[in-house]
C-alpha cells in the first residue's frame, strides 16, 4: 500500500526527467493517480514505464507545442505535437469548453496523440462549468469486431459526465470491449486465468488465457459474442474510432499506433498522424436553466438508487463504485502489485527518483 501524494510525486518526478514542463509533468501524474484512487489500477501508476518507453521510441514529444489547426465556432481539430495524451487531453477539453462559452457546445477532435488515461478524467473537466461532458479515444487494435479473425479495433472507451445539484456528477466511463486490456495484464502479472467471454484465441474459440491476444487472440467487444450483443459494442467501438481517427486526421482501425506496453504488437504503415481522441463539451443552459437541470439530475439519481434491488445489492449510479474506492484508498493507500513496485523502483534506478 502506498499513499497517493508519495505515487503522484515519484510520477510526476519520473516526467520531469524525461524533459516535461512543471506544469504538463504536474497534470499527467494527476491524471495517472486519478486512475490508481478510482480503483481503475490498468490505466494508473502501472502505465508509467509505457510513457517513458514511448519517449525512448522518439514516439513521445516532452515538450509538445498544441496547436488548432481547423475550426468553427462550435469545433476544432487540435494537433497534439505527439504530447502525452495525459496533457493534450486536458487541453483539448478546454477548447471545447471554450467553444460551449459561446457557441452552446464544443466538439474537438485531436490527432498525434499519444495514450490519454482515463477518459472519464477528461469529461469531468467540462462537468465543473456547468456542462456535459464527453470523452472517447481509439486505441491500438486488440479487438476483433464480430465474427472476425483480425484484431482491427482498440478498446475505444467513452466517458460522459453529467453535473447535479446536490449529488455526485453522474459519470459513465466504460470501454467498448467486454475488458479492457489491462484487466489482462494485471491476470498476467498474477498469473491468474481470464473469465470467459473476455477474449479468444487465435482460432476465434473463447479461451480463459490471459495471454492469448499476445499470441494471435484478440479482445471481445462488449457482449462477446454474437448472440450476446456483440455486434453492438462492435458498433460503439466503431463510432469511437471513427470520430477519433477518420474525422480528426489520426490514424484509425489496425493502423492505430500501440501503446509501448504492448511489446507484442508493431505499428503498421499510417495512414493518417498519431492517435486521436474526441471531445465535448455541451453547456447545460444552452438547453434549459442549469439549476433546474440539475435538480432534476438530482430526482433522477434518487430514484435509481431507490429501485428495488435483488436481494444484498443495491442499485448504483454510474460514477458510484469509483468514488468509493476513491474515498477508501485516498484514506488507506493504492496497493501496488509487487511486478509493478519492481518496474517502478528500475524506473527510479534509472532517473535517479526514490519511490
Amino acid at each position: 500500500m502506498i499513499h497517493a501524494n508519495r505515487l503522484r510525486l515519484f510520477t510526476e518526478r519520473i516526467f520531469l526527467a524525461i524533459g516535461c514542463s512543471d506544469n504538463d509533468a504536474r497534470l499527467a501524474a494527476d491524471v495517472l493517480i486519478s486512475a490508481d484512487l478510482r480503483g481503475v489500477d490498468s490505466h494508473g501508476v502501472a502505465r508509467l514505464p509505457g510513457y517513458v518507453r514511448l519517449y525512448d521510441l522518439g514516439r513521445l514529444n516532452p515538450q509538445p507545442q498544441m496547436r488548432i489547426v481547423h475550426e468553427s465556432p462550435s469545433t476544432a481539430v487540435v494537433d497534439g505535437d505527439r504530447g502525452l495524451g495525459l496533457v493534450v487531453g486536458p487541453w483539448a477539453m478546454q477548447v471545447a469548453i471554450e467553444k460551449a462559452r459561446t457557441a452552446g457546445t464544443g466538439w474537438v477532435a485531436v490527432r498525434n496523440s499519444n495514450h490519454f488515461g482515463i477518459a472519464g478524467y477528461h469529461a469531468l473537466l467540462a462537468a465543473e462549468h456547468d456542462m456535459i461532458g464527453q470523452a472517447m479515444t481509439h486505441a491500438a487494435p486488440l479487438v476483433a469486431p464480430t465474427f472476425s479473425l483480425e484484431k482491427m479495433l482498440g478498446t475505444n472507451p467513452i466517458a460522459v459526465a453529467i453535473p447535479a445539484a446536490t449529488e455526485p456528477t453522474f459519470l459513465a466511463d466504460f470501454a467498448s470491449t467486454a475488458v479492457a486490456y489491462g484487466k489482462l495484464e494485471i491476470l498476467q502479472r498474477k498469473g491468474q486465468d481470464i473469465p470467459t467471454g473476455w477474449a479468444q484465441n487465435a482460432d476465434g474459440q473463447p479461451t480463459t488465457d490471459a495471454n492469448a491476444v499476445r499470441n494471435g487472440g484478440a479482445l471481445l467487444p462488449l457482449g462477446s459474442d454474437r448472440e450476446h450483443g456483440s455486434h453492438k459494442g462492435y458498433g460503439l467501438g466503431s463510432v469511437v474510432d471513427i470520430f477519433s481517427g477518420v474525422l480528426s486526421g489520426a490514424n484509425y482501425g489496425p493502423w492505430v499506433p500501440p501503446f509501448a506496453t504492448a511489446g507484442f504488437m508493431s505499428a503498421q504503415e499510417g495512414v493518417g498522424i498519431g492517435t486521436g481522441h474526441f471531445f465535448g463539451a455541451m453547456r447545460i443552459d444552452a438547453f434549459r436553466p442549469a439549476d433546474e437541470f440539475k435538480a432534476h439530475m438530482d430526482t433522477w439519481i434518487n430514484r435509481f438508487r431507490s429501485a428495488r434491488a435483488v436481494p444484498g445489492q443495491q442499485v448504483l449510479i454510474p460514477g458510484d463504485p469509483e468514488r468509493m474506492m476513491e474515498a477508501e484508498r485516498t484514506a488507506n493507500g493504492i496497493p501496488v502489485v509487487e511486478p509493478v513496485i519492481n518496474s517502478l523502483n528500475e524506473l527510479g534506478e534509472r532517473f535517479g527518483v526514490e519511490l
